[in-house]
């Protein structure tokens, strides 16, 4: 909002100089130009205060620069001596550093623009001109409704004939209500969408009444009562700016000047002297009521109608020259609206940054030191809200050394609060992605990805694709909205390590059809394939195989063979599936498919300090896998969570042991499944639970 005050004023300036312009043009001319003219010029005045436009920079904006280079150059280019500081260590906690002390009266600092008179100005301008204009519109309306209180229709036919006569040559097809309100100073229009035309008295001349009509359907048929409220609109606006309100004074004696030689221009200028005589009887019939802002009348004060008068007895058809003269002074104001322009604040803006970076003052570089303890408090005390404003207000070095040490700690909720409030390719956060990448943080990466440019997305993808790093690729395409494309390259890839598998198994004699695996032509019974975490490859178990198959791996995970499970093998991989030690309980979990965002509940537990809990579930198909526990009510508060992603040649698994214990404490938890990305097929495995103190 400071900004657009800033423009606004800029604005106020720029028309408030057009305005003096046209007020000097117009006392030079005189009545060398029509006075249609004089009061219609004055919309390009109102379009240069309300609207925005004009060539760069304007003068408004070479003011503006020229401001900001001279308060460059003036600010001190060294901080002034301080006060001895406390000796190490004495420094009262979350008190601020010393503060400079002037020598000198030299050495006062330059008023600061960002203070507390320009942080709030504009909430003053918007508050004053609100104000002020309710203000109008609320003694509008009491004006209205005290003319409609008092007023009386007039109903007599041959005053409606000359009503529509008068209609008829002013060119007004709606119809008009005339009333009598014998309070009203003269008369005048009222009414947006019920005009109406207020008359003092019913009995006057044929001919005043002609000319009074006549002249306020004109009005009605120019639409003066909307200019004006333009005008009033534009005053509150720009309330500060004191030629406003001589241009508000110079356009209502316009409106009138314009208006009569209108009705003049309507009965071919043949009676000047009955038009003129009219007006004087209007003046002399006043009533008591005056008119407000956003009405037309007939009468003004004694002098405008001296100068009314004037102006109808010279009144005359314009020649061709002082239409080309017309044409070329509304080509000037033009010009000098578009020329005076606006203040481009979006370019000075930076440019005052830049001045306050390379000189900064003493209270910036206090402000910096402040900002820097208070996101270290913050951090250690945990409060991340306080840490976002501090890492907010920090320079670009000092936030690129908070987030690499964020990510030493690894701490992720802290590391997408600082991550947020980064720019977009910002140095730190690509010294920092390189980093994460290197690690195969994929949590992180996925974080700082948002942060990036598509040209930097594209870049980090052409790398991930070219080095064959599967989840990283999977986090770019989403980043940039390809997951069609992902979707087509996962498929393709599935389908290869399938065969890669199904060729590893036939080289060491295993044999696969659908679900049923053979080994020398023999039916398997139990089938197995086990990372040495003892999570699982592949578990088939089928009642009518006749051996019990195991797949050999080295360290490195490599196929090396395939042989027979002894029965003591058999059976202890049986015994822990279906007879858990005393007090531990095993739940299987098989589920054909869940829906994409579906969460399913696997069961309610009580859950006690040093309990043991773990996961061996897979899914067949689908690309992310989230199991966790939460209380009731509160699933987004996870614990003991896995979230796994699938990787290249591997099973989509969530394999995890735990020990109940802080930050949750014992109490009643639910068990959750969840398909955060994508639907799961074929879901199975189990879940179990050790209590540590079984009864």
């Amino acid at each position: 909002m400071r900004a657009v005050f800033t423009a606004f004023f800029s604005m106020s300036v720029s028309g408030g100089l057009l305005a003096l312009a046209l007020l000097a043009a117009k006392r030079l001319l005189g009545g060398r130009v029509s006075r249609q003219w004089q009061y219609y010029i004055w919309l390009v005045v109102l379009l240069r205060l309300l609207v925005p436009f004009g060539l760069e920079p304007g003068l408004p904006g070479r003011a503006y620069q020229a401001a900001l280079s001279a308060r460059a150059a003036l600010l001190p280019q060294s901080p002034p001596p301080v006060s001895p500081a406390p000796a190490a260590g004495l420094e009262p906690e979350g008190e601020d550093p010393p503060r400079p002390v002037p020598s000198g009266a030299d050495s006062r600092p330059l008023p600061d623009p960002g203070g507390l008179v320009g942080e709030y100005a504009w909430m003053i301008w918007l508050a004053a001109a609100l104000g002020l204009l309710i203000r109008k519109i609320t003694v509008y309306q009491s004006f209205l409704r005290y003319c409609r209180a008092g007023m009386t229709p007039l109903s007599d036919m041959a005053v409606l004939d000359r009503l529509s006569a008068a209609a008829e040559q002013a060119g007004v097809r709606t119809p008009v209500e005339l009333c009598v309100q014998p309070l009203v100073s003269s008369p005048m229009l009222i009414g947006f969408f019920r005009p109406c035309i207020l008359m003092p008295r019913a009995d006057m001349p044929e001919t005043d009444f002609f000319y009074m009509v006549l002249h306020e359907l004109t009005h009605y048929r120019r639409r003066d009562m909307l200019y004006k409220w333009l005008v009033q609109v534009t005053v509150c606006l720009h309330w500060f700016n004191p030629l406003m309100y001589l241009m508000s004074r110079e356009i209502a004696r316009d409106c009138e000047f314009s208006c009569d030689e209108a009705v003049l221009a309507k009965t071919g200028g043949r009676s000047p002297q009955d038009y003129g005589k009219t007006l004087l009887n209007a003046m002399a019939a006043a009533g008591r009521r005056q008119e407000t802002p956003g009405t037309v009348s007939l009468s003004e004060n004694k002098q405008l109608l001296k100068e009314r008068l004037g102006a109808i007895m010279n009144f005359k058809k314009r020649s061709h020259g002082a239409r080309l003269l017309t044409g070329a002074l509304t080509l000037c104001v033009l010009a000098g609206a578009a020329f005076t322009g606006v203040c481009p604040v979006s370019a000075a803006a930076p440019s005052a940054a830049r001045t306050q970076a390379e000189n900064p003052s003493p209270r910036q570089k206090a402000d910096t030191g402040r900002y820097a303890r208070m996101a270290e408090r913050a951090y250690e005390a945990g409060s991340l809200p306080l840490f976002q404003m501090a890492f907010s207000n920090l320079d670009g070095d000092a936030q690129g050394a908070w987030l690499e040490r964020i990510f030493a700690d690894r701490s992720l909720v802290f590391f997408g609060a600082a991550a947020g409030l980064l720019e977009e390719d910002c140095p730190p956060m690509q010294r920092l992605a390189e980093a994460v990448y290197k690690d195969g943080e994929l949590a992180y990466f996925s974080i700082l990805a948002p942060r990036m440019s598509r040209s930097a997305l594209e870049s980090w993808l052409d790398r991930a694709l070219e080095e064959g790093n599967w989840a990283f690729q999977s986090v770019l395409f989403q980043a940039l909205d390809s997951g069609e494309a992902w979707d087509a390259l996962k498929e393709a890839r599935e389908k290869e390590w399938e065969a890669v598998q199904t060729a590893e198994y036939g080289a060491v004699g295993v044999t696969a059809s659908g679900k049923d695996f053979y080994y020398q032509g023999q039916l398997v019974h139990i089938f197995l394939d086990a990372r040495p975490n003892k999570s699982f490859y592949t578990l088939s178990i089928n009642p009518k195989g006749s051996v019990d198959v195991k797949i050999l791996r080295s360290a490195e995970g490599g196929i090396t063979g395939a042989a027979y499970m002894s029965e003591a093998e058999a059976a202890e991989l049986l015994g822990d599936m279906e007879d858990p030690e005393d007090g531990e309980e095993t739940v299987p979990v098989h589920f054909q498919t869940v829906a994409a965002g579906q969460t399913l509940c696997l069961g309610e537990y009580v859950l006690s300090e040093g309990d043991e809990i773990g996961y061996d579930i897979l899914a067949e198909t689908g690309r992310r896998m989230k199991v966790f526990f939460a209380r009731d009510g509160e699933e987004d508060a996870v614990y003991w969570s896995v979230n796994s992603l699938r990787r290249p040649g591997e099973a989509l698994e969530c394999a995890a042991d735990f020990t109940v214990g802080p930050p949750a404490g014992a109490g009643t938890y639910r068990l959750y499944l969840q398909a955060p990305e994508g639907a799961l097929g074929n879901v199975r495995g189990s879940f179990f639970l050790a209590p540590a103190n079984p009864a």
